[in-house]
């Protein structure tokens, strides 16, 4: 089991990209897998995302209390920045 910060760092990277490109199905399913981990592995419920000018703050209950997270916009961004620097790379393939 990963650690729950590790958890909340890959889950809220990839949920950057999700709701940039709500159509990218990689990213949808990355998504899923890593809240089904949150919930399943660490019991997190009631995940909220707030952002300022330089964090992202992950709010959650868990075992009955709400706690908080933070992570830096340029950690979390990497990956949608690349996606946006690099689209021909990350083509959003239809389903046949």
């Amino acid at each position: 089991m990963k650690s729950l910060q590790d958890t909340l760092y890959n889950w809220l990277s990839i949920k950057v990209v999700i709701l940039e490109r709500p159509d990218d199905k990689a990213a949808a399913e990355t998504v899923k897998m890593f809240e089904d981990m949150l919930i399943e592995e660490h019991g997190l419920s009631d995940i909220q995302i707030e952002k300022d000018e330089i964090m992202y703050y992950v709010h959650f209950d868990q075992d009955r209390e709400r706690k908080k997270s933070r992570f830096p916009i340029e950690l979390i961004e990497v990956m949608l920045n690349q996606i946006k620097s690099e689209p021909e790379k990350y083509v959003n393939y239809p389903e046949e």
